[in-house]
């Protein structure tokens, strides 16, 4: 095993490369004209790995200013499937004058590292980057081939990120069997102060979707039967305010019945978001998993108080569980209607068991570092590059480990504001993440 303190020191260096990485404002909008950032920090990582001598592939995915970063790090056993560790450099938009502090501080301080990215997720890919620098200082080589990926665009889609690289340049990832990544390996602390820790295996199918209603023209002052915001504004309530079905995918029901065994809590399905809410924090993020969704999140219409516009337009977030894109699409046109247009990008939804070697791992490094702990599958509401990486046949899981307190709103803390993330939590999960990685 590594010595302690050699792996202190790269611990140490994880939380110091996830400050400086947030200080980079990365701020994906969506629109490629408000872009900030992501060359930047791409080339901070490039500097950082070929200092200790990796070679990297530097990939531009679109114009001067989408960079991917790639370095492969050859193990014991070529013949083995490789294990891709990805993580996104972009992050999502934060208002200063909302923050205890300024987002893009990256300031240290009550035990925390600040800022938009802390923990989405420059606090993995600090971790990964100190830990590929360790490896190449001290010679250590892995039982398999180790492929880091540090990416642009997924706040976005990946459309400039890992999108591109499965289209365009899938060699770089040639041999790669499974995956580890996001939002995973993070403790709930249920009862008694044991924790369990939560690994990814299954994520929502995400659609974006823009409806678009067209109506009469006209002054603003005159009777309108055919008035496009009204009609917009009433599909949009509809599906606003509609609850979808309960779906128990098997990801949601091996979660609940690991947290039955380590509680003795039920969870019957007559009342299961009642439930669920028992689970404190985490019961937003467990309770998304459920039904499908769709959020209306953004209204566009009209250009003056008193003319009537001939369009309307909205944005609404689509989540699906998988295996439900069909009934989904049943339920839309019931409630929207044909009257209204829809356009949308899709991203698929992913699941895989919670068993195999890779699981094993992960379960043992966790326990080394936090003895009486266990591990649990869950599935994620939200959606990650692993949408991509799936295409290539990668097995997926989302696993940045991290020692939590129990009193901390871990999942509101993700595009949320004042950001952070424990700085014992960084130094443990990239301890964590060392076991992990020498032992898969």
């Amino acid at each position: 095993m590594t010595e302690p303190n050699l792996i202190d020191t790269a611990a140490d260096e994880a939380v110091a490369l996830t400050s400086e990485l947030i200080r980079i404002d990365t701020t994906n909008t969506g629109d490629p004209q408000t872009l900030v950032g992501e060359r930047a920090a791409a080339e901070y990582v490039a500097e950082k790995l070929t200092d200790v001598g990796y070679e990297i592939t530097y990939v531009e995915s679109g114009g001067k200013d989408r960079h991917n970063v790639i370095a492969r790090l050859a193990g014991a056993d070529p013949s083995r499937g490789a294990l891709l560790i990805h993580g996104h450099l972009d992050v999502v938009p934060a208002d200063p004058s909302e923050w205890s502090v300024h987002p893009f501080s990256g300031a240290v301080q009550d035990g925390y590292v600040w800022g938009r990215g802390a923990v989405d997720m420059k606090d993995m890919v600090g971790m990964t980057l100190a830990l590929a620098r360790h490896y190449k200082r001290h010679g250590i080589v892995p039982p398999r081939d180790l492929i880091f990926a540090f990416l642009a665009d997924e706040e976005a889609g990946g459309s400039y990120g890992a999108q591109w690289l499965v289209d365009n340049r899938p060699e770089l990832f040639e041999g790669a069997t499974e995956a580890v990544s996001e939002v995973g390996g993070f403790s709930i602390t249920l009862k008694d102060d044991v924790r369990t820790y939560l690994i990814e295996t299954a994520e929502k199918g995400i659609r974006w979707m823009k409806l678009r209603v067209r109506g009469t023209a006209g002054h603003g002052s005159m009777i309108h039967r055919d008035n496009a915001v009204t009609k917009l504004s009433e599909a949009v309530a509809r599906l606003g305010n509609h609850q979808f079905p309960l779906v128990l995918t098997d990801s949601v029901r091996e979660f609940l019945a690991g947290v039955t065994e380590i509680t003795g809590w039920d969870f019957p399905e007559d009342d299961l978001d009642g439930a669920v809410a028992k689970l404190g924090n985490i019961s937003r993020m467990i309770g998304a998993t459920l039904r499908d969704t769709a959020n209306p999140t953004m209204l566009t219409a009209g250009y003056k108080s008193n003319v009537i516009p001939s369009t309307a337009e909205a944005a609404v977030d689509c989540r699906i569980l998988p295996g439900r894109l069909d009934a989904f699409n049943e339920e839309l046109d019931e409630i929207l209607g044909p009257d209204i247009e829809r356009e949308w990008m899709e991203l698929p939804p992913v699941e895989t068991t919670f068993d195999g070697a890779l699981v094993d791992a992960m379960t043992s490094a966790v326990v080394a570092e936090d003895p009486g702990a266990n591990t649990l599958p869950y599935m994620l509401s939200g959606g990650t590059d692993a949408k991509s990486f799936q295409r290539l046949g990668i097995r997926n899981f989302g696993f940045a480990p991290l020692k939590l307190p129990a009193e901390l709103d871990f999942s509101a803390l993700f595009h949320g504001v004042d950001e952070r993330v424990p700085v014992d939590a960084l130094r443990f999960g990239t301890r964590v993440l060392d076991r992990f990685l020498r032992s898969s």
